[in-house]
């Protein structure tokens, strides 16, 4: 996989860096204050930056306190998610998924609830929002329980003008090297509740607050989950590059539309981000894998038992087809796609 960069925005990065160096600040400066002020007027959400994705979900957790309590985590999906919970102290409960989306199912999670229950994670898998996130999003509620969402792959997608993180209490997103808008690492929690933002700045900072000169520990379970200047400077340029990016992606993923007949269909209006283009059994000559595969399942992770056959089904029956940032492909036409990908 090559990630692009194209010269120009080379150059506003190292205009970018240069600033940094003249400021002195590499850390907890005005870099990460733009890129959380322009990262959040861009999902229409306040914004604070973070070391990574996990970092952002073990944040969210810790914040509404999960210590004890129950926490359904989507079987199918990254191992960071039941990692979070373990992190603020919750007890990880895996739910199945549709066939559909590979997102989470309703209808298990409604099985998967008891009065133990605090929160749900929701994953937005592939690059599209959950198809059935405004039921879910009014189930959490109509129950009392926290909805939470792993937005690391929706970078880019909407439904009804809504993009991840708008849906439950709060959203995770990563910036991780092979996601739409990579950083190599790093990370952005989102939210409506502006409580919630100020005491992320105190988390990601070991606990502590800086007032007129004095530090003060507000906190005992903050950790060192801060964004460099660095980061946050490529953050900015890369926020830049995403309409671009997502143009590349939504082009070549017209072309596949037209190929692939057995593949994620989504709803009327929805818009994706194509972190991954996921088609069902379809044999393909040039693929880039699964989105999660039969060992990235969480109970076997785990090694514990869990009723899950949309979970098995969807290891056994899906693939990618190469997407990346869609520029090694866009330029192609169908047929000559069709040649190259289909056996």
């Amino acid at each position: 996989m090559i990630i692009p960069f194209e010269e120009e925005y080379r150059k506003k990065f190292y205009e970018l860096e240069n600033q940094i160096f003249e400021s002195n600040f590499w850390s907890e400066g005005k870099m990460l204050r733009t890129f959380e002020e322009k990262f959040g007027e861009y999902v229409k959400l306040g914004a604070r930056a973070v070391s990574n994705g996990g970092s952002g979900l073990a944040a969210i957790l810790s914040y509404i306190n999960v210590e004890g309590k129950d926490v359904i985590v989507p079987d199918n999906t990254f191992w960071a998610d039941a990692q979070a919970v373990k992190y603020a102290g919750g007890n990880v409960i895996f739910a199945d998924c549709n066939k559909e989306d590979l997102c989470l199912s309703l209808e298990d999670l409604k099985r998967k609830v008891t009065d133990n229950t605090k929160a749900v994670i929701v994953v937005h898998i592939g690059g599209h929002i959950a198809f059935q996130i405004e039921e879910i999003a009014a189930f959490c509620k109509e129950k009392g329980i926290y909805l939470v969402e792993d937005c690391a792959h929706v970078h880019g997608a909407w439904w009804n003008g809504k993009t991840g993180g708008h849906y439950g209490f709060a959203g995770a997103y990563s910036f991780y090297a092979t996601k739409t808008m990579p950083l190599g690492d790093g990370g952005m929690v989102v939210s409506k509740d502006q409580d919630f933002l100020r005491w992320v700045e105190e988390f990601r900072n070991y606990g502590k607050e800086v007032v007129d000169g004095h530090v003060y520990y507000r906190m005992q379970n903050g950790f060192n989950f801060r964004l460099n200047e660095f980061s946050a400077a490529l953050g900015i340029v890369q926020l830049e590059r995403l309409p671009m990016i997502l143009e590349w992606k939504r082009e070549l993923a017209g072309k596949y539309d037209r190929i692939f007949q057995n593949r994620v269909m989504l709803p009327e209006g929805m818009i994706s981000g194509y972190y991954k283009y996921i088609v069902f059994d379809t044999p393909l000559k040039e693929e880039t894998g699964q989105v999660f595969g039969s060992g990235d399942l969480g109970h076997r992770i785990a090694e514990t038992e869990a009723d899950v056959p949309n979970s098995i089904w969807v290891t056994e029956h899906h693939k990618c087809a190469p997407i990346y940032f869609g520029w090694e492909h866009a330029g192609k036409s169908e047929d000559e796609l069709r040649v190259l990908l289909m056996r």
